[in-house]
């Protein structure tokens, strides 16, 4: 019988590595899409009372961001913040495991939104003012948003079962 020859896969010659950063860029625009979407039909079902497009509050007037192609843009400004939050993600905690990091970075970030930067620059309304509907509604709205870019990120850099079926067929053919 003839031995076969072992394929590239299969003698470790290709190594199934994810460039980190283009992960990271690819998981924010999909959590920004999603999300984004998520976050303007929340609006449109009056769970929020916040603007789909409040992180362009300080830039626009209002009555252009009720509009529809305020909600685009709004949409469009949270993809971008999305992308931004997923490379902080990739270079501050990418290594812890689990959903829970990702659960706890998007509820700074809402802490940082909702209660501290947004009402001081007029992007949201004082959290005394707002409901809790709207601020539980956003709340989770960024779980979800951080749990998808956390466990996104840290299951694709940190999971090395996806690698142990090249080098189990690698220790087979020895």
């Amino acid at each position: 019988m003839a031995k076969r020859k072992p394929n590239n896969h299969s003698s470790g010659a290709v190594q199934n590595k994810t460039n980190p950063y283009l992960y990271a860029l690819f998981i924010g625009f999909f959590a920004g899409v999603i999300w984004g979407v998520v976050r303007w039909m929340f609006y449109g079902l009056k769970f929020t009372k916040e603007l789909p497009g409040y992180w362009l509050e300080p830039f626009f007037q209002n009555s252009f961001l009720k509009t529809y192609w305020g909600a685009v843009a709004g949409i469009g400004s949270f993809i971008v913040f999305s992308i931004a939050a997923a490379f902080i993600y990739k270079i501050v905690l990418h290594k812890f495991k689990g959903a829970w990091p990702g659960v706890i970075y998007g509820f700074v970030w809402w802490f940082i939104i909702f209660v501290l930067i947004g009402p001081w620059l007029k992007m949201t309304t004082v959290i005394t003012k707002v409901g809790w509907e709207t601020l539980s509604a956003e709340l989770c709205i960024c779980l979800l948003w951080g749990s998808f870019i956390g466990y996104s990120i840290s299951f694709e850099l940190n999971d090395e079962a996806s690698r142990e079926p090249a080098r189990a067929n690698k220790d087979s053919n020895r």
